[in-house]
């Protein structure tokens, strides 16, 4: 049985002991069409009928209109409830219920039915589990490789807290991609991630990259939270110095009034200025724009990333 603490309004004991903050109006560049296309309607079916939760919804993306439409969801699994419970992030805090065995097979059909090229498969926090979800993150990945051999797989896991090797589990099950958010600059941490530590996520996109070289790594940021300029350069060093590969940077979108404040919404500008800065630093692939999240367009940035990365192999 699952135990959810809160209504989701209310969902956070720490967020209700915070005042309220006003929602402030959405710029231009932020405003995007209420989903509906034919193309949504068959993607929320398939999602549906296998019984699947995905981030796309429990999130709250701005983006769900645009990849639904052309069959792309980002699943997340084990459950819709987190044991964490982050200022940012829309998805619900408690006790979650046990693992369903049955739901690799269930991902791994829902990505055959949609003819998916490339698959993101992330999840809720689940610190009540020994491995925090490892085992499980690689079973749905084996599910896929067999149910559609020619999808590439992302994974956006968990920092796997004070679980020793268990990021190893999902290492050995060789996705294309090892993502884990970073989400914002260490200052932050407290007041935005407080369940999380910033250098054993740092660690952990060190250890993908140590045990697996050849695995691309990848990391996103959230901006417009009150983080310097020079805080966000200083993350962008320190996941170069973990190897990471492929950066993110989005602005921050506050899912309701219980919800950390947007301190600014940063312009389009200087997003281009931010991946300007991170290409400089060396990354194979950077997205930075104000509705960039770590899923959106995932497919044809890992073609990029790929040929990013041939193209460095032959450089003299």
């Amino acid at each position: 049985m699952t135990t959810v603490i809160d209504s989701r309004a209310l969902r956070h004991p720490e967020k209700r002991e915070r005042p309220e903050t006003p929602l402030l109006r959405k710029p231009p560049w932020l405003r995007v069409r209420a989903p509906g296309s034919a193309g949504y309607v068959a993607t929320r079916a398939i999602v549906k009928e296998n019984g699947l939760v995905t981030v796309c919804e429990e999130a709250g993306c701005p983006n769900i209109g645009e990849c639904w439409s052309i069959g792309h969801a980002t699943m997340m699994i084990m459950g819709e409830v987190c044991t964490r419970a982050c200022a940012f992030c829309n998805v619900a805090t408690g006790l979650p219920g046990p693992l369903d065995a049955s739901e690799p097979e269930r991902v791994a059909r829902a990505v055959s039915q949609m003819g998916l090229s490339h698959v993101v498969i992330t999840s809720v926090d689940r610190d009540d589990l020994a491995d925090g979800g490892a085992a499980h993150f690689a079973a749905v990945i084996r599910a896929i490789r067999t149910a559609a051999p020619a999808t590439t797989i992302e994974v956006l896991t968990p920092d796997f807290l004070r679980k020793g090797e268990a990021a190893d589990l999902v290492i050995e099950a060789r996705p294309d991609v090892f993502n884990h958010n970073l989400e914002t600059v260490p200052r932050l941490y407290l007041s935005i991630r407080p369940g999380a530590r910033y250098y054993q996520s740092l660690r952990l996109l060190e250890r993908v990259k140590t045990r697996d070289p050849s695995m691309f790594t990848k990391s996103g940021l959230m901006v417009g939270l009150g983080e310097a300029k020079t805080e966000v350069m200083q993350v962008m060093d320190d996941m170069r110095v973990a190897g990471v590969d492929f950066l993110t940077i989005g602005q921050y979108l506050q899912p309701s009034r219980r919800h950390a404040a947007v301190e600014r919404f940063v312009e389009p500008e200087e997003f281009a200025g931010l991946e300007a800065i991170a290409r400089a630093k060396g990354f194979l692939m950077v997205s930075a724009s104000p509705l960039t999240r770590s899923s959106h367009h995932a497919g044809e940035d890992f073609a990029k990333l790929r040929a990013a990365r041939d193209a460095a192999a032959v450089r003299p």
